[in-house]
């Protein structure tokens, strides 16, 4: 029989309405999961049982009066360590705020907060969400539940590794260049990043604020649509949200006649075999299904990611400059004055990936080179937008590998930057445009690892990319369990 924390939220939802089941008994499910694995997976960096615990209580006994419910309450949950919660720790995976406690809480957690969600704790990351790995998170790695030595993706790899081990039914994570999407894909469950804007920023700890973008784990497309809807939405804390539009209806419609468009570069260089082969069998089920497939272009994709290592840098290098040792969080006592304090305070604190990219922003943003390096980045972010724009004139959606590859070795690539780099090189393009997309698995590759296919859609257009991305989940059937799993 599966266990509870196995199911997806949207059956358990039903069982809990239905009085079949209990916040205390799921609770405890998802807890004795983190019993058994945590020790390997190593998902999180604050667990909060007891607080999650007293939370469920309280749930049952209002459920018990009566009173509606709404699809959220009682189904435990993890945010990644970057999103502000009130007297909780929250690191970012930097020994910089490794004893930081919040005051406040992140808004996408308070409305979940407020609608009954039960928290188990904050997951692993890359450090201020800098990475495709997981492997620059302060605190060690995250292991892939699929492979122990591999990588779960980055940077919300605790998240991701979190939902598809059992230990949370679904999580929170953001994604600036990718860094909801690629995990799932390297974990083999679903990944959203919806518009930016359309869910607060709030409480977000910043790394490129105009990337950005608060995004979910999920084991399943109706589950992150139901998600979504309840953290999406105007908040008057946020100039840059939105009004949010309804997200998941009529997913069950089919895809007849829906225009998929798939990208130049989906079978091109760098593409494992492995990865092209399932998603060509994902696009003949969509054809199958009766989407028109065809080709599509976005001329200026392949500049895409040297424009995102000058922007995101450069707003790096703004936001963490609070991090000066003085105002809260980590500090080197001593030197001489507080020029050398701050210079200690910060060479102890942050990592070297994030080092990296404070020098390449700080550069790309000093006297003389502003116009010849993010100018020109920011020029090319927008003959991005209008190449979207031009493609959704062809298209509904857009599809693509999620990943180049499926998870690689935990120090294959801590050497090689460029080639970490390049694992984001299909979900880069949808941050600097601002659209939303979607990864869920859409098979194995021949070492037994997920492989994720990637839907991209308009602006605001969640609600054809879910209906897409329904379909084809159903149609393929899949139900992927890790090998951790196995035995427990």
């Amino acid at each position: 029989m599966t266990d509870l924390c196995d199911r997806t939220a949207t059956e358990l939802s039903a069982g809990l309405a239905s009085g079949e089941l209990s916040a205390v008994d799921l609770t405890e499910s998802c807890l004795s999961r983190i019993d058994a694995v945590e020790d390997r997976v190593k998902a999180f960096l604050t667990l909060t049982p007891e607080v999650a615990r007293e939370r469920a209580v309280e749930l049952d006994v209002h459920r018990a009066t009566g009173a509606p419910q709404s699809a959220v309450a009682g189904i435990p949950l993890a945010l990644k360590d970057v999103l502000t919660t009130r007297g909780i720790r929250t690191t970012c995976g930097s020994r910089i705020l490794e004893s930081y406690v919040p005051p406040y809480d992140c808004t996408p957690w308070t409305r979940l907060s407020g609608e009954g969600a039960v928290l188990l704790g904050k997951t692993n990351c890359d450090e201020f969400a800098m990475g495709s790995s997981n492997e620059n998170s302060a605190f060690g790695p995250v292991h892939n539940p699929w492979d122990l030595d591999a990588v779960p993706g980055g940077s919300s790899g605790g998240s991701a590794a979190a939902v598809a081990a059992g230990e949370v039914v679904w999580a929170l994570g953001t994604d600036t260049g990718g860094s909801v999407r690629q995990p799932a894909a390297l974990c083999g469950v679903v990944g959203l990043k919806p518009t930016y804007g359309l869910v607060s920023r709030y409480g977000l700890i910043a790394f490129a604020s105009s990337l950005d973008t608060v995004g979910t784990f999920t084991r399943s497309v109706p589950d992150a649509a139901v998600l979504l809807g309840a953290i999406a939405g105007r908040d008057p804390r946020d100039a840059t949200s939105l009004d949010a539009p309804p997200v998941a209806s009529d997913l069950d419609r089919g895809i007849a006649g829906l225009r998929v468009g798939v990208l130049d570069g989906t079978f091109g260089e760098g593409v494992a075999q492995g990865v092209r082969d399932a998603v060509r069998a994902a696009l003949d089920r969509l054809d199958a299904l009766g989407a028109e497939v065809g080709e599509v272009s976005l001329p200026h994709a392949d500049y895409a990611l040297s424009a995102y290592y000058l922007i995101a840098p450069s707003e790096a290098s703004s936001n963490l400059a609070r991090y000066d040792g003085v105002r809260y969080g980590f500090r080197v006592e001593g030197g001489a004055d507080s020029m050398e304090m701050m210079a200690r305070t910060r060479g102890q604190g942050f990592g070297a990936e994030v080092k990296r990219r404070i020098m390449l922003g700080t550069y790309a943003l000093s006297a003389g080179y502003y116009e010849a390096y993010y100018g020109q980045a920011q020029k090319v972010r927008t003959l991005i937008i209008r190449d979207y724009e031009r493609a959704f004139e062809e298209c509904d959606v857009l599809v693509s590998p999620t990943s180049p590859t499926t998870a690689f070795k935990i120090g294959e690539r801590a050497d090689d930057p460029m080639a970490m780099y390049l694992s984001d090189v299909f979900t880069i393009p949808a941050n600097l445009a601002g659209v939303p997309a979607i990864s869920l698995p859409c098979g194995l590759d021949p070492a037994g690892l997920p492989v994720g296919l990637q839907f991209t859609g308009p602006v605001l257009g969640e609600q054809v990319l879910f209906r897409a991305a329904e379909t084809l989940e159903r149609d393929l059937g899949l139900d992927l369990r890790p090998p951790l799993l196995s035995g427990v």
